[in-house]
C-alpha cells in the first residue's frame, strides 16, 4: 500500500502492476469505496479483475487510512477533484469508474467533471434521486448521533464483529468483514463522516444526481442487489433511467440475486463475470 499527499490530506492507496501485453482489455478501474468503510473490501475482486485491468483502490479522504487535511469541503465534487489529483500524481489519462453506494454517487460526479478522463462508470449498489423528506431527516438524525457514540473498543468486540458481518447483507459475510466493517466504522473522521453524510443526503443534492446522470455521454451501467435494503432496486432503476441507454427495457441495470448492500463481497464471482461482460461492449471505441 502506497500514499500520496492530496490537496494537504495523505491517502492511502493500491494499484496493480499493468496486465501482460496480451491482456484482452488494458484500461485500468478505479475503485471508489463507499461511506464509513474503506479500500479493503474490493480486494477479492482486484484478485480476479487484476490479470486483464490494471486496478487502483484508494480510501477516501477522512475515511480508511487516509487523513482529513485542512480542508472543510466534503462534498461530492470536492472528492471527485481528490480523485482527479491522484489520477495526475498517477499519471493515468484515461479509466472506468466502480463505485459503491456514496462512491457511486462520487463516481457520477467525477464523470461529470472529467469528461475527457473517465471511459465510462458502474455504479454499485447506488441510485436515489428521490427526496422524501421525512426518511432523509430521519436518516441524517440518526446518523449524526451514531457518529457521536463510537468508543475505540467497539472494534475489539466479537459480538459487535458478528453484528457487522450480518448488517445490511442478505447472507452473513465472513467474521473477518465484520471485523474490518467495525474497524472502518470507528476509524473514519467525524468532521468526513458527518460532511459526507449531511451533503449526500441534501434536497439539493439529491435532485442533483438525476441531472448529473442525464448529461453524461459515457456508458453508465448501475448493478443493484435484489435484497438491498439500504439502496433498493426500485431506487436505482429510478436513477438508472435518466442515462440516455436506459430504454424501455432498462438495459443499463444489472440486478444481482441473493445480494444485499454488499455485493463486492456477497456475489464476488458474479460480479466480476458482469463487468466483464459490462466491460466487453464500449471498450473497442476507447480503446
Amino acid at each position: 500500500m502506497s500514499s500520496v499527499i492530496i490537496q494537504g490530506a495523505k491517502h492511502n492507496y493500491s494499484l496493480t502492476t499493468s496486465p501482460q501485453s496480451g491482456a484482452k482489455v488494458s484500461f485500468p478501474i478505479v475503485f471508489l469505496h463507499g461511506w464509513m468503510l474503506s479500500q479493503n473490501y474490493w480486494q477479492p475482486l482486484i484478485n480476479q479483475l487484476q490479470s486483464n485491468f490494471q486496478c487502483l483502490s484508494y480510501d477516501l479522504r477522512g475515511f480508511g487510512k487516509s487523513e482529513i487535511g485542512d480542508r472543510d469541503d466534503y462534498s461530492l465534487v470536492s472528492y471527485a477533484k481528490d480523485l482527479e489529483a491522484l489520477l495526475d500524481h498517477l499519471e493515468i489519462n484515461q479509466v472506468w469508474l466502480v463505485g459503491h453506494s456514496l462512491g457511486g454517487a462520487i463516481a457520477l460526479w467525477a464523470a461529470n467533471l472529467l469528461s475527457d478522463r473517465i471511459l465510462g462508470v458502474v455504479c454499485l449498489n447506488a441510485g436515489g434521486g428521490i427526496y422524501i423528506k421525512e426518511e432523509f431527516e430521519k436518516f441524517r438524525t440518526a446518523g449524526k448521533i451514531i457518529l457521536k457514540l463510537r468508543p475505540q473498543w467497539l472494534q475489539n468486540l466479537p459480538l459487535v464483529h458478528a453484528q457487522f458481518a450480518r448488517d445490511s447483507v442478505q447472507n452473513s459475510l465472513d467474521i473477518c468483514w465484520g471485523k474490518q466493517r467495525a474497524i472502518d466504522f470507528v476509524s473514519a473522521k467525524y468532521a468526513a463522516a458527518r460532511g459526507t453524510l449531511l451533503d449526500s443526503t441534501s434536497e439539493e443534492e439529491v435532485h442533483k444526481l438525476p441531472q448529473i446522470v442525464s448529461r453524461l455521454k459515457q456508458p453508465v451501467y448501475f448493478v443493484a442487489g435484489a435484497d438491498d435494503s439500504i439502496m433498493e432496486p426500485k431506487y436505482v432503476r429510478h436513477l438508472a433511467s435518466f442515462h440516455h441507454s436506459f430504454n424501455a427495457y432498462g438495459e443499463n441495470v444489472v440486478e444481482l440475486p441473493n445480494c444485499g448492500h454488499m455485493a463486492m463481497l456477497e456475489q464476488t464471482n458474479l460480479l466480476h463475470d458482469v463487468l466483464l461482460e459490462l466491460f466487453r461492449e464500449p471498450v473497442a471505441s476507447y480503446l
